[in-house]
C-alpha cells in the first residue's frame, strides 16, 4: 500500500461529514446557508519556517487547523469545515501521528474535515502543509480590515508574547514553563471572542505576525494612523517571568503566533467591547504607527513583526 493511500485511509475516518462524501469524490458539497455569508481562508505551514523540524507531528496538525480557524475568528465566523493539502515526505510514522493529532484538534473545535489533496514531495524537501477553512457569519457581519474609522478605539483580546518565548524554549535558547511552549505549539483561536466582537467592530484581525505589524495593517488598509499604549498591552504571568520592562514588552508586541484578536471599535461601544478585550490604543486621521508608554514616546523597532522574505 502506498503512503498516499495509507494516509487517505486514515483521514477517511475523520471525514464523517456527509458533505465530504467519504473522501471518495474530488470535491465536497455543502448546502448553501440562508441569510449567511460564507468566509474562506487558506494558510500554509512549511517545515523550518512555521514550525521546527523537531516539533511533534500532532502539534503541527493542531497548529495547521488553529491558524486557519483564527482567521475565521477575526471575521466573527463559525467554522463549518476544512480542506487540507498534505505533502508526503516518505515518513509514514510522522503521517500517522499527524492524523491522530488532527483528529484531536477537529474534535476539540467541532470542525469536520471535508476533503483536500495529497502530493509526494522530493526526498529531503521541507514538508509543506496547507489548509482551507470555511466559515459562516450573518450576512454583512464580517468586519473588513479596511473598515476602521477615525476615533475608533483599538482593543486586544488577551496577552501577547507567550508564543515568541515558547519558540525560544523549543529552540533550546532558554528554559521556561510548559505553558509558554504550549502557546507556541498549540495556539488557541479566539472563536468566541470573535463572535462577540464582530457586531461591535468596524475592523478586526488576528495577531499572527505580531501586534504592531498587524495593527499597522488595519491602519494602512483603512487610511488611518494608529497609536498604541505599550503599558496597556497585557503580558501573561509566565511571560512576566522573562521581564516586564520596555524591552520585554517590545519583544512581546513584535512576536508572532499569538492569535489574539485586535478590533477597531467606536467609542460608543467601548463598554460592550471591554467585556471581551482590553483597550490599548486608537485610530486617528493620518498614517503610520505611534507607540508610547508611561515614560513617553517609544521608538519603533526595526521590525514590527514577522514578514516572509525579510
Amino acid at each position: 500500500m502506498s503512503d498516499e493511500k495509507r494516509l487517505i485511509d486514515r483521514l477517511r475516518a475523520l471525514a464523517v461529514h456527509p458533505g465530504a462524501r467519504g473522501l471518495a469524490d474530488d470535491a465536497a458539497v455543502l448546502p448553501a446557508p440562508v441569510g449567511r455569508d460564507l468566509v474562506f481562508t487558506h494558510d500554509m505551514l512549511v517545515e523550518g519556517v512555521h514550525y521546527l523540524p523537531g516539533d511533534p507531528a500532532g502539534d503541527v496538525a493542531w497548529k495547521l487547523l488553529a491558524v486557519n480557524l483564527s482567521d475565521l475568528a477575526a471575521k466573527g465566523a463559525d467554522p463549518i469545515g476544512v480542506l487540507m493539502g498534505f505533502g508526503l515526505t516518505g515518513r509514514p510514522d510522522w503521517d500517522e501521528a499527524f492524523v491522530a493529532g488532527l483528529g484531536r484538534a477537529l474534535d476539540h473545535f467541532g470542525v469536520p474535515l471535508l476533503g483536500g489533496d495529497t502530493v509526494a514531495q522530493p526526498p529531503g524537501n521541507a514538508r509543506v502543509l496547507g489548509l482551507t477553512a470555511i466559515g459562516q457569519v450573518a450576512a454583512g457581519g464580517a468586519p473588513d480590515r479596511r473598515g476602521a474609522k477615525a476615533g475608533d478605539l483599538l482593543f486586544l483580546t488577551g496577552p501577547v508574547g507567550d508564543a515568541g518565548i515558547g519558540l525560544r524554549i523549543a529552540q533550546g535558547q532558554v528554559e521556561g514553563p510548559r505553558a509558554l511552549l504550549k502557546a507556541y505549539r498549540l495556539p488557541m483561536p479566539r472563536l468566541a471572542e470573535g463572535r462577540a466582537l464582530a457586531p461591535l467592530a468596524h475592523a478586526m484581525a488576528d495577531v499572527s505576525d505580531g501586534l504592531l505589524i498587524d495593527a499597522g495593517r488595519i491602519a494602512d488598509a483603512s487610511g488611518l494612523r494608529v497609536t498604541i499604549d505599550l503599558d496597556a498591552v497585557s503580558l501573561s504571568d509566565a511571560a512576566r517571568g522573562f521581564g516586564g520592562d520596555r524591552a520585554a514588552r517590545l519583544a512581546a508586541v513584535t512576536a508572532g503566533d499569538d492569535y489574539q484578536l485586535i478590533a477597531a471599535v467606536p467609542p460608543e461601544r467601548r463598554a460592550a467591547a471591554a467585556a471581551h478585550a482590553v483597550e490599548i490604543g486608537r485610530f486617528d486621521s493620518g498614517s503610520g504607527l505611534d507607540l508610547h508608554d508611561r515614560d513617553g514616546s517609544v521608538p519603533l523597532p526595526d521590525a514590527l513583526g514577522y514578514e516572509h522574505g525579510r
